[in-house]
């Protein structure tokens, strides 16, 4: 832990506007640890956030992604007459010059400026927020459509589902927690679909997709809106790497259009709600549509059964492999997540053409009623 004079020292190595008064614990992060930053007087509050360096093993070349995405995002807010400090994260330089500060302990500070009045969801629990998270990842994606940089790759393979359903065989292989046999009926939902899956990667391998700026996390909380409900603008960009635009659409749907929660045991709660799925879409697609192409548009809603799936398969790994990766609250809860998703999975395929057809209305109308 680091006392609240620490803080102020490090945050004294960032180019600030004002004198520093008071630096106070911001929520709680699973992954970063993130603090506000106040100044005397009308200067500006800033963010300052120690990036967790055992997730994020080459700090400097994911603040290299943030700061030339966000300087993209800049060019266009301004060029459209917006207000650039309110609709894209703006990173606050070191006093070096680097877009963070590495302190004495070798941990990664980085900052950046205080959005006022912005407003918070924790889940999108209303058709009206999932519209405007729609909205608000089709901006983004929108705006990064003739992104022409390369982006360094945060996390290998992240959706990469050759990669892994390599690491799949390897846990299966070992079996390393003696938990496989008990698990023949969830293997056998991973394997029947495996080949089918694997289609929707080949057309990401082959270029049918093409890559594109994706942010990787596209939940409700990692965006911000204004005191009448607005989107603001995008946030959390510490996984935003190149990859085809649908893994983005298709994580918002498996987040925002689920009835039951992630590790919900009384899969009876959980589906897929249409009434989510179509605003999302709507909000999606009235941003984005002009800038996607055929092949995009004809396998959007395929995406989100494929990132349910890739999901199913890396909670039911874990469980088979000892749970390693993801953090757990008993002894079967990689096991209730993996039966979660799949329930999430089942209904994903039996509204297919209901999802399909979403896409096919807003992609030509938006205009359709809610």
């Amino acid at each position: 832990m680091y006392t609240a004079q620490q803080l102020l020292a490090i945050a004294s190595h960032f180019a600030i506007d004002g004198d520093l008064v008071q630096v106070k614990q911001l929520g709680e992060g699973f992954i970063n640890d993130t603090f506000t930053v106040y100044t005397k007087g009308n200067s500006p509050s800033y963010v300052l956030q120690r990036k967790n360096k055992h997730i994020f093993t080459n700090v400097p070349a994911m603040m290299n992604n943030i700061v030339s995405v966000t300087n993209h995002l800049r060019e266009k807010v301004v060029a459209a007459h917006g207000n650039p400090q309110h609709e894209v994260l703006t990173v606050i330089a070191a006093t070096n010059g680097h877009p963070y500060y590495r302190d004495e302990a070798g941990e990664y500070w980085v900052m950046t400026l205080y959005i006022d009045g912005a407003v918070t969801h924790n889940r999108a629990d209303s058709t009206e927020l999932a519209y405007k998270g729609g909205l608000a990842i089709g901006r983004f994606q929108s705006q990064l459509a003739d992104f022409a940089q390369d982006l360094y790759e945060v996390i290998p393979g992240f959706h990469n589902l050759g990669h892994r359903l390599q690491q799949w065989d390897e846990a299966l292989a070992r079996d390393r927690a003696g938990r496989r046999d008990l698990v023949t009926r969830e293997i056998d939902w991973i394997e029947s679909r495996r080949e089918a899956m694997m289609r929707f990667q080949q057309l990401v391998d082959n270029g049918t997709l093409p890559k594109r700026v994706t942010h990787n996390d596209t939940k409700i909380s990692n965006i911000l809106f204004d005191q009448a409900g607005n989107v603001m603008c995008v946030i959390d960009l510490d996984t935003v790497m190149s990859s085809t635009s649908l893994n983005d659409y298709g994580d918002a749907i498996r987040s925002y259009a689920n009835t039951g929660s992630e590790d919900d045991r009384d899969l009876d709660r959980v589906s897929l709600s249409l009434p989510m799925c179509e605003a999302y879409t709507r909000g999606y697609l009235l941003q984005r549509r002009s800038t996607l192409t055929d092949a995009e548009l004809q396998n959007l809603a395929l995406s989100a059964r494929f990132i349910t799936y890739e999901q199913v398969l890396r909670f039911l790994m874990d469980y088979i492999d000892g749970d390693t990766y993801y953090k757990t609250a008993y002894p079967d809860h990689n096991l209730v997540r993996a039966r979660a998703q799949y329930a999430l999975l089942q209904s994903m395929e039996s509204h297919y053409d209901d999802m399909r057809h979403f896409v096919d209305c807003y992609s030509r109308n938006s205009t359709l009623p809610l």
